[in-house]
């Protein structure tokens, strides 16, 4: 067997240093706005999502959990698991949750102290407002945890200023980076309430206070294990680039990204958008519905990347699968030609469906798609 020498570069790398993987963190810490704490953890983001609950909600405390999508339930039931006490507020997946809702709920419910939140659902195309939101929670006393996997690099997320306590981050997403490692940043008041939760992990891959012990309290000298080099390089990387590219820029080419797929979708028969305020859709992703007595999403899904096999869409999950389709304009993605192309795609999807109208609606929906990004710039 000959052996593959077509990616040499990925191999015989020199060893990861303690000072290299702190410098990675610092960076991170960088486009978060944050002057606390960063930790890189060596999973996707579902290992600090977790780490973070069982080391914030102690069995016998209340927590509330704010859901507007499928990773808002998924806190719950750790949250759960934990034995917290779990406060839920749902809101309708296609729109935002009000910071005039949590502040009705915490007030319903002092004992609260810990809130969980999503920023950004791509999942379901919606985007929370934190920086609201936070102020209530901060006025409260409760320590806010974020999940900005789908936000960071595509819109504003101040940490600090907001007033989140816990806020996870992957890269797989705007950063157009790996999905294998993940970061989480944590405010000097959380700490203090993770060290004085009993039942915190310990010992555990889940435990963030064995990173504190064993990494940050020493001065970040001596990696407490053998780190995943090179989703750490390829992390370094993305987030390199993304500041090359100026965060700025890179929100407001998320954004135009958005408002362009929204004004073409408005071109197109038989879709809409599923968030049905600009205000509230995420720059990440962008939900559409189909109406499911006349079509399936999945069908339209295939038909498009039949005709454009390079198109980022996706049927969604669960029990929106027949009804929702999702363009995933992020990262590398969030570009007008990529937008563009896509919408081309579900027209002609729809068109080999026999859709009414599809046949032509492509040209239109991307002349309105060039006049949004144009519009989106400007403003």
């Amino acid at each position: 067997m000959t052996a593959n020498t077509e990616h040499p570069s990925l191999l015989d790398l020199p060893p990861l240093t303690a000072e290299h993987f702190a410098a990675v963190e610092d960076k991170v810490a960088s486009l978060l706005r944050t002057r606390c704490d960063v930790v890189a953890m060596q999973g996707e983001a579902l290992l600090p999502l977790e780490a973070c609950i069982r080391a914030a909600a102690p069995r016998g405390s209340t927590a509330l959990n704010v859901v507007t999508g499928p990773y808002g339930e998924t806190f719950g039931g750790w949250l759960r698991s934990c034995g917290a006490e779990v406060v839920t507020l749902t809101a309708p997946f296609t729109g935002a949750v009000g910071a005039d809702e949590v502040a009705r709920a915490l007030r319903e419910h002092p004992e609260t102290g810990l809130v969980s939140l999503v920023h950004a659902e791509a999942a379901t195309g919606n985007t929370n407002p934190v920086a609201e939101i936070g102020a209530v929670v901060r006025e409260h006393g409760a320590l806010l945890m974020l999940d900005a996997v789908a936000s960071v690099g595509a819109e504003p997320l101040l940490t600090d200023a907001w007033g989140v306590d816990l806020c996870v981050i992957g890269g797989q997403k705007a950063l157009a980076g790996p999905a294998g490692v993940s970061a989480v940043s944590v405010s000097a008041r959380a700490w203090d309430r993770i060290a004085a939760n009993e039942g915190a992990p310990r010992g555990s891959y889940l435990s963030l206070l064995d990173w504190k012990e064993r990494w940050l309290d020493g001065g970040r000298k001596a990696l407490p294990h053998a780190p995943a080099q090179l989703e750490m390089l390829a992390l370094e990387a993305a987030v390199d680039r993304v500041l090359e590219e100026g965060l700025d820029s890179s929100i407001a080419r998320h954004r135009a990204a958005s408002a362009a797929t929204r004004a073409g979708v408005r071109e197109l028969p038989a879709l809409a958008a599923y968030v049905t305020r600009d205000r509230d859709a995420a720059p990440a992703a962008t939900t559409l519905r189909v109406p499911a007595d006349d079509v399936d999403a999945r069908e339209v899904v295939a038909a498009a990347l039949t005709a454009d096999p390079g198109a980022p869409l996706q049927a969604a999950g669960g029990a929106l699968a027949a009804e929702v389709l999702r363009v995933n304009h992020y990262g590398r993605s969030a570009d007008r030609t990529v937008v563009r192309d896509t919408l081309a795609a579900l027209a002609g999807g729809l068109a080999a469906l026999g859709v009414p109208g599809a046949a032509d609606a492509g040209d239109r929906a991307g002349e309105a798609a060039a006049a949004a990004w144009e519009s989106a710039l400007r403003a």
